[in-house]
């Protein structure tokens, strides 16, 4: 009998856990396409901080091909990642009684546009913002400036995927 369940349970798992095919823990559902562009996001905002617009570019990329089977190409890709960053700015949220600020945000914003070669109703233009705050007596450059915006390309680019691939 002990044998009959060495079997049969671990069948059972197999069949079970393989109706699961449709289901992604990244969230997106069927890609009706197998590779995709990323074309570089031009950084077009009234305060240029250098080198973010190649970090968005890339972070876009990693987080797509870590969370997808599709195939990163330079051209022909069936969808297409394309747009450039609209905003970077610094403003405070809190004043101290020596009218200085107490903290300070970070915003980024990054319009996106997606083209979907198999399915045109999906395409769409978007745009994307997060922010990042941080206390008013610190410096935003170094550690802390790098830390800032990944923190806030990690939420756009998962926003990103999911409006365009999770459909949320």
């Amino acid at each position: 009998m002990k044998k009959l369940y060495k079997i049969i349970l671990p069948s059972l798992l197999l069949v079970l856990l393989s109706g699961c095919g449709i289901y992604s823990f990244t969230g997106a559902g069927p890609i009706n396409a197998k590779s995709f562009q990323v074309n570089y996001f031009l950084n077009n905002a009234l305060l240029v901080e250098p080198g973010i617009d190649r970090k968005f570019t890339v972070a876009l990329q990693d987080l797509i091909q870590n969370q997808t089977n599709l195939v990163l190409t330079n051209a022909d890709g069936e969808l297409v990642y394309e747009g450039e960053i609209v905003d970077y700015r610094i403003t405070p949220m809190a004043a101290t009684a020596n009218q200085f600020a107490a903290q300070n945000r970070l915003t980024i914003s990054v319009n996106v546009r997606f083209m979907s070669k198999n399915d045109p109703e999906d395409d769409f233009e978007k745009r994307f913002s997060h922010f990042y705050d941080y206390s008013g007596d610190a410096i935003l450059t170094g550690a802390q400036l790098n830390t800032a915006v990944d923190e806030i390309f990690e939420r756009i680019t998962q926003d990103v995927f999911t409006a365009s691939l999770a459909k949320w």
